[in-house]
Parts: C-alpha cells; sequence; structure tokens
C-alpha cells in the first residue's frame, strides 16, 4: 500500500483528501506545519509527499529545500493557491517533482500522484546495474548519494535535475525525444506545448557545461529532443 504524506494547514481539506486517498487504497498520514512535515518526512517510509506552499512556521518551498538538502528523495507534489509561474518554477529548482494550483479536481490530483509513482518504479527498475556511479570529463556522478562534482566541487542539483541526468547516463549516445523523457522522469505519457524538459535541461547545462552556449555532453537534435554523449 503507496504511502501518502499530506503536509496542509486547512482541517477540512485534510479531511477531504484523507478520506478519498484512502478509498484509493493509500496510506495517509497528516502533518499541518511546517515543522511536524521535516519531521515526518525525515522519518522516511513515504512514496509521495503532497507540500502545501502556505504552511504554519514556514513554507513548503523551505520544507522542500531541507529535504533534499538532507538528502530525502521522495517525490513532492507542491499544492500552491497561487498558481504563479514564478512559484511553480521556485518549487521545481528546490527540488519539487510536480506542483498542482489550487482549487484542482480530486481525479487531477490522483493522477499526477500515479505518474510520481510509476516515475518511482522506472526509476528503481532502470537504476545502472553493474555500477553506482559515472564519470566523464571532470564531473562525476554518485547514484547512490544522489551527487554530482564537477572538478571536486559539489554541484547544487534539484531532484528532477539529478533524475533527468541519470536517465541521459542510462541511455547515453541515444537520441531521446521530449515526450520519451516527460513519459520516463516526470511520468507524463504526453504534455503538449510544454517546455518543461527544455527549461531543465537549460538548467542541467549551467551546472555541467563549460560553454552552455555551445555543450559538448547534452547535445540537442534538432526536431526531436537530445542526446547525451560522454
Amino acid at each position: 500500500m503507496p504511502r501518502v504524506l499530506l503536509v496542509e494547514d486547512e482541517p477540512g481539506l485534510v479531511m477531504t483528501l484523507t478520506d478519498r486517498l484512502i478509498a484509493e487504497g493509500y496510506d495517509v498520514e497528516s502533518a499541518m506545519d511546517a515543522r511536524t512535515a521535516l519531521e515526518t518526512a525525515a522519518s522516511g517510509g513515504f512514496d509521495v509527499i503532497l507540500l502545501d506552499v502556505m504552511l504554519p512556521g514556514g513554507n513548503g518551498f523551505d520544507v522542500c529545500r531541507t529535504l533534499r538538502q538532507k538528502g530525502v528523495q521522495t517525490p513532492v507534489l507542491m499544492l500552491t493557491a497561487r498558481g504563479q509561474v514564478l512559484d511553480k518554477v521556485v518549487g521545481l529548482k528546490l527540488g519539487a517533482d510536480d506542483y498542482l494550483v489550487k482549487p484542482f479536481e480530486m481525479a487531477e490530483l490522483l493522477a499526477r500522484i500515479e505518474a510520481l509513482l510509476r516515475r518511482g518504479t522506472s526509476t528503481t527498475a532502470s537504476a545502472p546495474a553493474m555500477t553506482d556511479g559515472f564519470k566523464f570529463a571532470d564531473i562525476t556522478v554518485d547514484f547512490r548519494r544522489a551527487e554530482v562534482t564537477k572538478g571536486g566541487q559539489q554541484l547544487d542539483l534539484s531532484a528532477r535535475e539529478f533524475k533527468l541526468l541519470r536517465y541521459f547516463v542510462e541511455h547515453r549516445g541515444a537520441a531521446l525525444t521530449r515526450d520519451e523523457l516527460l513519459n520516463e522522469v516526470w511520468g507524463y505519457n504526453a504534455m503538449p506545448s510544454t517546455r518543461t524538459v527544455d527549461v531543465h535541461v537549460a538548467w542541467l547545462r549551467q551546472k555541467l557545461e563549460d560553454n552552455p552556449r555551445h555543450p559538448q555532453f547534452i547535445l540537442t537534435v534538432h526536431g526531436l529532443g537530445y542526446k547525451f554523449v560522454a
């Protein structure tokens, strides 16, 4: 039974979401403030974290950042009532895996959760069988610790950026379409007109490439997607 941590301070919404998630076969635990959320999430054992942005004692961005710094890689779906582009970008950069704007339909929430669970299963199944790391140029990727260093200095990659890099490494040399990356890294079957992949690739290039405008590792395959060469 998948375990969900629901971080939300509105009692009515907590009750509604908890009842529906339990009915759908999830084991649900809730936290109503930032401190409790951190303590509960850090204890581990959860498959997905539903994290509201506005919380007593802090905010969801701070909680997400701290969890990633502590090495907690549980998929995070951020819930925001504001729906501003800036909120979405900040959340993703801090390591969130997805976001959903309030008010939302329950069916949409369930679909997002299922996508994150599929993505987690896919990532586990496709993990390198023969090695826990990969090295190219002066960059070292440690899959077990979810760490990347360049020239001996640790890079600050979000959880999503690390997952994207991992998929590139595991499929190095192959031309990967944006749809494939969305499906395998994000867990979406299709997201028409999205630039999600392009934005994350740009962030990765900024951190990995000596000259992001002329990348040597993550190459653009025009009209298709990207190819990782190392």
